[in-house]
């Protein structure tokens, strides 16, 4: 139990992914949502939101298209990872990775099976 305890508290306090990724993720998810909405998302300032979505558009990640008072963004799934990754992957297959379940993407990758009766 207290191994548990410390293995929580050591995983908590540090994240696999960069905010600069958890955010894209949040605007995947949502391509109306708000600077606000991804900072409380983050657990960080309206600014420093600000200043990861800027990058991520400035680097040609996502776009961004004003609709009236408010920002739609669209992610560039096409796109390479910025870093050196395996394979070349895609923004779009981390995005997919990330946000799709897991079972939607199994069934997407399992061809049907003719021999399986339909019920």
């Amino acid at each position: 139990m207290l191994e548990m305890l410390f293995y929580t508290q050591r995983v908590t306090s540090w994240s696999f992914l960069t905010n600069h990724a958890r955010a894209l993720l949040c605007i995947a998810q949502d391509p109306g949502t708000r600077l606000r909405d991804v900072a409380d998302a983050l657990s960080i300032t309206e600014r420093a939101a600000y200043g990861i979505v800027r990058d991520l558009v400035e680097s040609g990640y996502v776009s961004k298209e004003r609709n009236g008072r408010r920002n739609r963004y669209e992610v560039r799934v096409d796109l390479p990872l910025p870093d050196s990754t395996p394979a070349g992957r895609s923004i779009g297959e981390l995005v997919d990775m990330l946000v799709t379940p897991a079972r939607q993407r199994r069934a997407r990758r399992q061809p049907a099976n003719p021999n399986r009766s339909q019920a």
